[in-house]
């Protein structure tokens, strides 16, 4: 299926289910679920002087809620775009979960990808999370032709 609101774009699985937040017109999330309860998220943020704020912000949350989590520094190259991040590993009832948290900085926007499944999902899950990624840095880059989002 193809989502297409708030100026996010994206493929997603047909069996899937989507929720979206427009938050007032400040900032649009969109968050899509697996079946098994896994999700991957994107939220368009304005542009300003320290994007890393927004994933920054992510450690602290995930600090706060999970006592053991291990947080490693991440980045990913999608369609030629550096994302910069973080990869967490934590329990949550008992099981191991992973989660990715990536920005990505254009010059009109700064995106925000978060993504999180148990670790039995994350095997299955974590392409597909993969391709979602890609499949919205192309919309990027379609929706701008010659120019830099």
């Amino acid at each position: 299926m193809r989502f297409n609101q708030f100026g996010l774009a994206f493929e997603y699985p047909d069996n899937w289910s989507v929720d979206t937040d427009d938050s007032g017109g400040r900032h649009a999330t969109v968050t899509v679920y697996t079946p098994e309860g896994g999700f991957w998220s994107v939220s368009a943020h304005a542009s300003g002087p320290a994007p890393e704020q927004l994933t920054d912000a992510v450690v602290v949350q995930m600090r706060q809620e999970y006592q053991d989590l291990d947080v490693e520094p991440a980045q990913d190259s999608v369609v030629g775009q550096q994302l910069i991040g973080y990869d967490f590993n934590f329990y949550c009832l008992d099981l191991t979960n992973t989660a990715q948290v990536r920005l990505l900085t254009k010059p009109r926007a700064v995106y925000l990808f978060l993504c999180q499944a148990e670790d039995r999902e994350w095997e299955a899950v974590s392409p597909v999370f993969a391709a979602m990624t890609q499949s919205f840095v192309k919309s990027i880059a379609a929706a701008l032709p010659g120019r830099d989002g």
